[in-house]
């Protein structure tokens, strides 16, 4: 069995006797059409206000910094009510896409390492969670290196700094 829940891993490592201090990041952004003929080609980056400008499919993606909250709190994008103003200020911005700004939680530990080996007292458990805002550029790596200890290989990477027994 693989844990590999993001932000609710403890949610089933817990049932297990494993409590590790995993917490969230939590992430907001809105789409945004331009006004007029404006384009916007590339990312900007606003690192005095903390807000980016991403050009994307479904429009002009506005996204803030990180929110240390629960889980199961309530979405607060007070950054994105901040930063909206601003990111005005540089762009032609119309009308949003969507009214609800998405919200993501990006599953962290406190060494802002990941998670990966053996639940800790439990054979045949296995853990690959706390990734922060790397798990979908990490997934590849990750499941490679889960299958080479499953497997009883010698793994590509030490796997000591991911033990989940470190906490």
């Amino acid at each position: 069995m693989v844990i590999a829940l993001g932000a609710h891993a403890d949610e089933v490592t817990r049932r297990f006797g494993y409590a590790p201090p995993l917490f969230g990041k939590r992430g907001y952004h809105v789409h945004f059409r331009l006004a007029g003929n404006a384009v916007q080609n590339h990312t900007m980056v606003d690192t005095e206000a903390g807000f980016v400008l991403a050009p994307m499919r479904a429009g002009i993606r506005l996204t803030t910094g990180a929110e240390f909250a629960r889980v199961d709190e309530a979405p607060t994008p007070v950054q994105l009510t901040r930063a909206e103003p601003l990111a005005r200020a540089l762009m032609p911005l119309a009308e949003r896409i969507e009214q609800a700004p998405w919200m993501g939680v990006r599953p962290c530990l406190p060494d802002m390492l990941p998670a990966i080996g053996r639940l800790p007292d439990q054979a045949g458990a296995w853990c690959a969670f706390g990734h922060a805002h790397q798990g979908f550029t990490l997934g590849p790596t990750t499941g490679r290196l889960l299958a080479e200890m499953m497997d009883g290989e010698t793994p590509f990477i030490d796997p000591v700094p991911y033990d989940p027994s470190r906490f």
